[in-house]
């Protein structure tokens, strides 16, 4: 596996400060995509553990993507600008148009959730309890104790069934740590930097959707 392949928290966390460099009250929409591609490197590089969430993080981008390519650049070059540009247009109330509102806003539920929220807060918490580790600790109990305060509340019981079991055979901390990280020391500085980062954009998107009433799309 090559260093390029690895998941890298100083990378991810590059991406996620610099979505927040434009007004105060907006997200730019190519590092938001762009942190949550490296984001998904973490979920491929664990494996079959969290396949599907893998899968459902990248389609969700891809939607996202095409959009920009057919609807203009501009028009999706910050959260705002998306929100303003379906309003305007009247796209939000057409059947044939999947929307970036709408898509955003499933990705705010149930297993469409976990790319911009909800995996958010998983990633989050693993990485606070794996902080805690000793290098040869076994990982499994702090990402399913992760798992069950975020992600579980949104899956069926199939799916967490499949979560407990595929968890065990996860390494220890240091095993996981070369196996996802590009530096590890490095990833363990930049977690509290990364964490405080990713809550701004959490926040920042969720006061947008209450602002333009838009929690309730269907």
């Amino acid at each position: 596996m090559g260093s390029e392949d690895k998941f890298c928290l100083t990378v991810c966390e590059g991406y996620f400060a610099q979505c927040l460099e434009g007004q105060e009250d907006d997200v730019l929409m190519d590092p938001y995509l762009n942190g949550y591609k490296e984001l998904n490197k973490f979920f491929q590089l664990l494996g079959k553990v969290f396949g599907f969430v893998s899968s459902d993080v990248k389609s969700k981008v891809e939607i996202l993507e095409e959009l920009k390519t057919k609807e203009g650049k501009e028009n999706f070059k910050s959260f705002q600008k998306m929100i303003a540009y379906e309003k305007d247009s009247g796209l939000l109330e057409k059947k044939d148009y999947v929307s970036g509102c709408r898509t955003l806003l499933r990705l705010h539920r149930g297993l469409a959730y976990v790319l911009f929220f909800q995996l958010k807060d998983f990633i989050r918490e693993f990485l606070r309890q794996l902080g805690t580790l000793s290098p040869d600790d076994k990982t499994g109990t702090c990402c399913q104790n992760a798992y069950n305060a975020t992600l579980a509340n949104f899956h069926p019981w199939l799916i967490r069934k499949g979560v407990s079991v595929a968890v065990y055979g996860l390494p220890t901390r240091d095993q996981l740590l070369d196996r996802v990280c590009k530096d590890k020391e490095a990833a363990v500085e930049a977690l509290p930097r990364t964490l405080e980062i990713l809550k701004q954009v959490y926040d920042r998107t969720q006061s947008m959707y209450t602002a333009h009433d838009l929690h309730g799309l269907p």
